[in-house]
């Protein structure tokens, strides 16, 4: 399967810079898989599709700031993207110059006061780096004081509140990227969806490069996912294996939840606990068993979130939502608007 298969079109002014004042006030354009029909909603709808007995996933990590900006010794100017720790002090990176990066290189970031040096150990297969870091006190203080939020390069508009890159459940630190999908609820909204008789959930999965790394690759088959860590726990799994006893539907807020539920199943609709990595890659062809329903937003073109969903609702029918999100204007990408695809 070749990859420009899942390109499109995307006009550049559709792309979201900032988020919408309020969260749940975003466009919802629901897809229908069972006769591919499209309605145009606002995201709070959500509710007029939620049954009281279902079962509501979302993934509750926390983006850290994860991107710094730092010197090398010889002075020239140096970027690091924080995604995975692999044991305490020492983390997988995207380092940027890397051709300029070597390893046993010293980087060099914050003053006096906040003091933070990495050491470049090796090179990772993808292309990023494994650094060492030394600082004083706390990591987390010192990441908090001298980290930046780490917003897609496709936002070229200052965050004013780095809260907006959060989801409003989010509780385990840990990601470089926010799963955005779950940006669209506000506590109100989680709240009418529990009155309403639907369980909520969480999983946690650490949103790293597996996410955002863009498929160089020729055909969909070539390409490796990158690892991503995922937990979960009995409490997630015995709501799932009621929810099957009872009938319900499962709604899954994000990709990342799909990958950390399907990577979970155990073959008849139920799922396992899980504490490790994941790199599963899901793209047509793929036979989900957990997930009955998706929540998501738009995503890039030729990207594995693409693929992903169209091995849930097919390309073809995926590809036809897009261009009708395209025409209708709707905003795309990390700050933009929510695809419900039943």
């Amino acid at each position: 399967m070749r990859v420009d298969e899942f390109d499109y079109y995307l006009p550049p002014e559709l792309i979201a810079q900032t988020p919408l004042e309020k969260r749940d006030e975003s466009r919802l354009l629901v897809l229908d898989r069972r006769d591919g029909s499209i309605a145009h909603k606002t995201f709070r709808d959500i509710l007029d599709y939620i049954n009281p007995g279902d079962l509501l996933v979302v993934n509750d990590t926390k983006v850290i700031p994860a991107r710094l900006l730092g010197r090398r010794k010889t002075g020239g100017k140096v970027e690091v993207l924080l995604l995975k720790e692999i044991e305490k002090d020492r983390w997988e990176c995207l380092v940027k110059p890397g051709h300029k990066t070597r390893t046993g290189d010293k980087l060099f970031f914050g003053d006096e006061e906040t003091r933070l040096v990495g050491t470049v150990v090796s090179r990772t297969p993808y292309g990023g780096r494994v650094v060492s870091w030394e600082y004083d006190g706390k990591w987390e203080d010192v990441i908090g004081k001298l980290g930046r939020m780490p917003l897609p390069p496709y936002i070229k508009a200052p965050l004013g509140d780095p809260d907006r890159y959060q989801t409003v459940y989010a509780k385990v630190p840990g990601s470089a990227a926010a799963p955005t999908a779950g940006l669209h609820f506000t506590p109100s909204l989680i709240e009418d969806i529990k009155r309403k008789g639907c369980s909520v959930q969480a999983v946690t999965l650490d949103v790293g490069l597996g996410t955002f790394r863009p498929v160089k690759e020729e055909t969909v088959e070539e390409h490796r996912i990158h690892e991503e860590h995922v937990v979960i726990d009995k409490t997630v799994v015995e709501a799932v294996r009621d929810l099957r006893q009872r009938g319900g539907s499962l709604f899954a807020v994000g990709t990342t939840v799909v990958r950390s539920l399907e990577s979970a199943a155990v073959g008849d609709g139920t799922i396992r606990e899980m504490e490790g990595d994941t790199g599963l890659f899901i793209f047509p062809g793929f036979r989900y068993t957990v997930v009955d329903h998706l929540i998501t937003n738009f995503h890039l073109p030729r990207s594995t979130l693409l693929m992903l969903v169209s091995a849930f609702a097919g390309k073809e029918l995926i590809m036809k939502a897009y261009a009708e999100a395209v025409k209708e204007r709707y905003r795309f990408y990390s700050f933009g608007d929510a695809m419900l695809i039943l």
